[in-house]
């Protein structure tokens, strides 16, 4: 449901040559549900009647908010869906991602790495994958070296500890030569 409403908006932002603005002013309203326990609870509790709840999300977000983001997150609390504003905003997220090109990855390291180096990974991972890669860096020290990358179906594993697994399955794996037996010769 989240994914059809998401749709609807960005169909919205394409025809207004705006799904960037909107979906940063979507991931706004989802990034202060997050943060705001008590601003998420207030538009979740159905003892709070919706135009109460929608006249605080006007003055809210009033200014410099696309107001046809604001129309949908008003049409959002008509129909009690409020709960899942959090999964629209990522579900438009996904598509403005697809729309623009770009990927999601997830790359671990050993260490942490400098900016040049990060721009060379995602420039690397970007010519692999055909699109804007966009890395999500995480350190762990377990792979030794080396980089292990996950996207949204492949792992492309080139740790070092990767290289030993894979050697010691084929070490294991490798069929075990018997020792020649002497020749015997007789005089």
């Amino acid at each position: 449901m989240a994914a059809s409403y998401a749709g609807t908006l960005f169909e919205l932002g394409l025809r207004r040559d705006a799904v960037q603005s909107y979906g940063e002013a979507i991931a706004t309203v989802a990034s202060l549900l997050e943060r705001e326990a008590d601003f998420r609870a207030f538009l979740e509790t159905p003892r709070v009647a919706d135009s109460a709840k929608k006249e605080v999300v006007r003055r809210a977000f009033a200014d410099g908010f696309p107001k046809h983001v604001l129309n949908f997150v008003l049409v959002v609390i008509d129909r009690n869906r409020q709960r899942l504003l959090s999964a629209m905003a990522k579900a438009y997220a996904a598509l403005l991602d697809d729309h623009l090109g770009r990927e999601h990855v997830r790359v671990a390291l050993a260490r942490s790495v400098d900016r040049d180096t990060l721009d060379l990974i995602s420039r690397r991972l970007g010519s692999l994958l055909g699109k804007e890669a966009i890395p999500h860096v995480e350190v762990r020290p377990e792979i030794l070296g080396g980089i292990v990358v996950r996207t949204e179906d492949a792992i492309y594993d080139g740790s070092v500890r990767g290289r030993l697994d894979r050697l010691k399955r084929r070490m294991l794996s490798a069929p075990i030569a018997r020792p020649r037996e002497p020749r015997r010769t007789d005089h």
